[in-house]
């Protein structure tokens, strides 16, 4: 069988019941504490036993010089389907995970109408499925349209498939509303995802709230807007056992009252962005919108606070909050422009050069935040591992490739990125999900018997 990508590139595959041998690959599994050469076994959609199996192998990759893991997962991604089709589609979106190496994503339920009921998840559900790219999971909303007042139908929102809760582009500004979300969601075991802000004090702003914006002339955005929302919500899982995380973390407080609050043993975990641990607000003095974010792009203390996050596990997943605008959108002047940019296509190679590259983590420490440690706070217990039975979805990635990042090839239908241009390091070759070859950009797979390439 055959899959032909939106740039006319083939992509050989087969059924998922098709025995998969991939060899001679460096296999890295956090899950497991692998780190080693050997050989990644496949068969009926599940990851076989490192000894192999007892069938020929119906397709062959050669994965000398590659890393294989476990699919990437990235949990904060906006598919803006339904409502905003011109910007991405859940298809597209899903495509473009597929070329950044990620096998599933959970997609944010800031749509139109917002993803706040059974019906509306199940139909991202469904529209994943007949699109056959990476698996896509919906995140519900805490409240009813995302509007702050109600809380939402979350056992019927579980019901229809959704695996985490958040009114995210929207806070929570509710105490009251918050902690009753915290305390509910223990019925499920889901976790609430926090958009952390005070909405009184970021009204109006394009930008982090300092020097740069007093000598740009533009609003601010004061870290202290994200400092007070998330020193609140971690004292409320506290009192309540609910399980809280902070999505895009920014600034260097913020992180700080994570650590905190891990330490008093709070079921408290944090996301970090590629944008927050590599751009600064000084990036906005060309007034380019693709600058332009929410949580913005802060101080270079807050971004060396971001990687001391990450570097000592208090940040423990790394997502992209990919954010698609269509073109016409984000060419607005900069006060009318919306936030976010898109990061899927682009996950790999920032993650690479902006923290493997520079000794800030090691691969299967930056693996962990990418398969394993987002599996498990999303529950999905047969994804993020290369154990025995778990579904084969794998991701293989060329560590040594140096590239251009060139928007005008990306698989999403948005081109909203502040890294075109980038001379980075590190790309995904091939990527399985459920057993099936979905993406590769050619040359190591081969039909068995066929000769391998030297």
């Amino acid at each position: 069988m055959e899959t032909r990508g939106r740039n006319g590139r083939t992509c050989p595959g087969r059924l998922a019941l098709a025995t998969i041998q991939i060899t001679g690959g460096r296999i890295i599994d956090p899950s497991q504490g692998l780190d080693r050469l050997g050989d990644l076994w496949i068969s009926r959609g599940r990851i076989l036993p490192m000894g192999g199996s007892s069938e020929e192998a119906e397709l062959v990759i050669d994965a000398r010089g590659l890393i294989v893991c476990p699919g990437l997962i990235d949990i904060h991604v906006h598919l803006r389907e339904p409502g905003n089709e011109e910007d991405e589609t859940i298809a597209t979106g899903a495509a473009a995970a597929l070329a950044g190496g990620v096998t599933s994503v959970a997609c944010m339920p800031n749509t139109q109408p917002a993803i706040d009921t059974q019906a509306a998840a199940e139909f991202v559900v469904l529209q994943a499925q007949r699109a056959r790219q990476a698996h896509v999971f919906p995140v519900g909303a805490v409240s009813k349209g995302r509007r702050g007042e109600e809380l939402a139908e979350l056992g019927q929102l579980v019901a229809g498939g959704a695996v985490a809760f958040t009114d995210d582009g929207a806070p929570v500004a509710s105490a009251d509303l918050m902690r009753r979300a915290l305390e509910y969601s223990r019925m499920f075991d889901r976790v609430i995802m926090q958009h952390c802000q005070v909405p009184e004090l970021t009204v109006g702003g394009v930008m982090h709230e300092g020097f740069e914006s007093m000598r740009l002339g533009l609003p601010g955005m004061p870290g202290a807007a994200e400092d007070i929302m998330v020193a609140r919500d971690i004292r409320l899982a506290e009192i309540t056992g609910g399980r809280l995380h902070i999505q895009h973390i920014s600034t260097a407080r913020s992180v700080e009252l994570v650590r905190e609050g891990q330490r008093r043993g709070v079921r408290v975990t944090a996301e970090a962005c590629p944008h927050h641990f590599t751009l600064t607000d000084e990036m906005l003095r060309t007034f380019d919108s693709h600058y332009k974010m929410n949580p913005p792009l802060r101080t270079w203390s807050d971004v060396e606070a971001v990687i001391g996050g990450l570097k000592d596990n208090t940040i423990e997943i790394i997502a992209t909050d990919h954010a698609p605008h269509a073109r016409e959108k984000k060419m607005r002047e900069l006060d009318q422009a919306p936030f976010g940019i898109i990061g899927l296509e682009t996950l790999i190679p920032i993650t690479v050069t902006s923290l493997i590259d520079k000794g800030h983590l090691t691969w299967p420490e930056a693996l962990a935040k990418l398969t394993r440690n987002p599996a498990n706070l999303l529950g999905l217990t047969n994804k993020g591992t290369l154990r025995p039975g778990a579904d084969a979805d794998v991701t293989l990635i060329d560590p040594n490739v140096c590239w251009t990042i060139d928007p005008s090839r990306f698989r999403s239908k948005s081109r909203n990125t502040p890294f075109g241009g980038w001379d980075v390091r590190g790309q995904a070759h091939t990527v399985i999900v459920g057993g099936e070859v979905r993406f590769t950009r050619g040359g190591i797979v081969q039909q068995a018997g066929a000769p391998v390439p030297a």
